[in-house]
């Protein structure tokens, strides 16, 4: 059979045909290069994305959740804090780019207007959880009608008092911890006790008259808004709060230290015999006055208990896979992983359950030998359950700067009051 240049020609256009048919289907279907076992196990995988700041989840915690939950791929962003809160608010609004996970921190009362950008973990039966954690601390997450659970509970802040046991008896006061806690239970015998320190060592008692503050209205059930978000800031319970920080730098008890070097110096040489502050503070201290190290101690502080700080872990609503973000979620928050990130990250656990672990309850030199977890956990469990409302930073702000105000230039009481509550009305208005 004779073959023609015209067959040759016909059979060629064919094949070109074929070939091109099939480079479109392998474009299509993805097959244009070979597909690795791995790459295929990747699409697999459910893929989940977590926004966090610096101190807030050990980074090793969330490596393992790849091991916990082998059909998960987790992206792990961290974001400047200073700037977190911010891109966070921004893109709940856009509504473009959130990731499935958020962490927050003491700020996510101010996200409760945003409930429904937010998975309700009720609904993912979250209330069979609930018993492992703080009832205050899951409250701050729950809307004031508690049907929307925005987030779980991370770390908390319980508030104690730390101070020197040197100085306490050079002033003829009570040193050991449980008799400390007793003689200054309430803020009149606080302020006593440090009228005395000031007359027999000349040493203020107090660092700033604006923490007085901050703790008096976090031993309070009602702060600055009630459940309706109205303000309540002017009433008689945070003016008598007010005037309790107005009494004590009237009568020089403050030494009115700014946050940094200055009040790292006033600890370390010194200056100031006692504060009431946060768990978290321990390194804080601990790093600011080494010269001072087995001098300090730590006692219930006066009024009760209170909290400053400690954050959540919630899951957006935009997120393809609530269901599996949730569990992550679970699983990064339970006791146990809250234990491990006490004893690496210092973050104190809302989970109760664990405060008598023997891993916990340890002697730290730097308090003399001194189990302060043992006045932590007792502390933590004594926050009374409060709102706090989308507003709250707006109102702490303006009398925090009033505050200051008055400690560092001698401003009248009665018109800082004023000019504070002003500022919270005209802000609201807006």
């Amino acid at each position: 059979m004779t073959i023609s240049k015209g067959m040759i020609a016909m059979k060629s256009r064919k094949v070109s045909g074929i070939v091109m048919i099939l480079f479109m289907f392998c474009a299509v279907i993805g097959c244009t290069k070979p597909v690795s076992t791995e790459d295929a196990d990747a699409d697999s995988k459910v893929q989940l994305t977590i926004w966090y700041y610096n101190r807030s989840i050990d980074d090793e915690l969330l490596a393992r959740v790849q091991e916990q939950f082998p059909h998960v791929r987790l992206k792990t962003q961290k974001i400047d804090s200073a700037t977190y809160k911010t891109k966070l608010q921004t893109t709940l609004i856009a509504k473009n780019g959130a990731p499935d996970i958020v962490a927050m921190n003491d700020w996510v009362s101010e996200f409760l207007p945003y409930h429904d950008e937010f998975v309700n973990l009720l609904d993912l039966e979250g209330e069979k959880i609930k018993d492992q954690y703080l009832d205050w601390k899951w409250n701050q997450a729950l809307t004031p009608d508690k049907k929307h659970l925005i987030a779980l509970p991370m770390d908390i802040g319980p508030t104690v008092l730390f101070y020197r046991e040197d100085l306490f008896k050079e002033a003829g006061l009570p040193t050991d911890p449980a008799d400390v806690s007793a003689h200054l239970s309430t803020w009149d015998d606080y302020i006593k006790a440090g009228e005395q320190m000031k007359v027999k060592t000349g040493v203020y008692m107090f660092d700033t008259i604006n923490r007085v503050f901050t703790q008096l209205t976090s031993q309070r059930k009602d702060i600055f808004f009630n459940k309706s978000d109205q303000f309540i800031g002017d009433g008689p319970s945070i003016k008598e709060d007010w005037e309790y920080g107005v009494e004590i730098h009237k009568k020089g008890l403050s030494a009115n230290l700014e946050n940094g070097p200055e009040w790292s110096a006033g600890m370390n040489n010194g200056k100031v015999a006692s504060f009431v502050g946060a768990s978290w503070e321990k390194l804080i201290l601990q790093d600011a006055a080494p010269d001072t190290a087995g001098k300090w101690r730590v006692a219930r502080g006066p009024g009760g208990g209170g909290n400053n700080g400690g954050s959540f872990i919630g899951v957006l609503k935009s997120s393809n896979h609530p269901k599996e973000a949730y569990e992550v979620i679970k699983w990064l928050m339970n006791p146990e992983n809250q234990l491990q990130s006490y004893l690496k990250m210092d973050l104190f656990p809302s989970t109760p359950s664990i405060y008598d672990q023997p891993e916990m309850i340890e002697e730290e030199s730097f308090f003399g030998g001194q189990k302060t977890v043992e006045v932590f956990s007792e502390a933590a469990q004594d926050v009374p359950v409060a709102y706090y409302g989308p507003e709250h930073s707006t109102a702490r702000a303006a009398f925090d700067e009033q505050l200051l105000v008055i400690a560092r230039q001698n401003k009248d009481p009665g018109k800082a009051w004023k000019d504070a509550l002003e500022k919270i009305k005209r802000e609201l208005s807006h």
